[in-house]
């Protein structure tokens, strides 16, 4: 059996550390705000009435851009 070597995460996204801590905590702080807004939109629905789609839309957009880079047969969230 032979046995791959073992790649990092960085290396399958092809990011510095400091690209891949930006790109990871932009995602965390919009999932974030999109997920609070959703909890207020449902205590006053008349408020962010749209702000959880749009942020899923948003953010999936962006990660399929970042899955065509050179490298997506490897991304490993495909």
């Amino acid at each position: 059996m032979a046995t791959k070597r073992r790649v990092s995460h960085l290396d399958e996204v092809g990011e510095s550390y400091g690209e891949h801590f930006g790109h990871a905590a932009g995602f965390g702080v919009a999932m974030i705000a999109g997920g609070i807004a959703c909890i207020v939109h449902a205590i006053f629905p008349s408020l962010f009435a749209t702000a959880g789609s749009d942020t899923v839309r948003r953010l999936h957009g962006t990660l399929c851009k970042r899955a065509d880079k050179p490298n997506w047969e490897r991304h490993p969230i495909i």
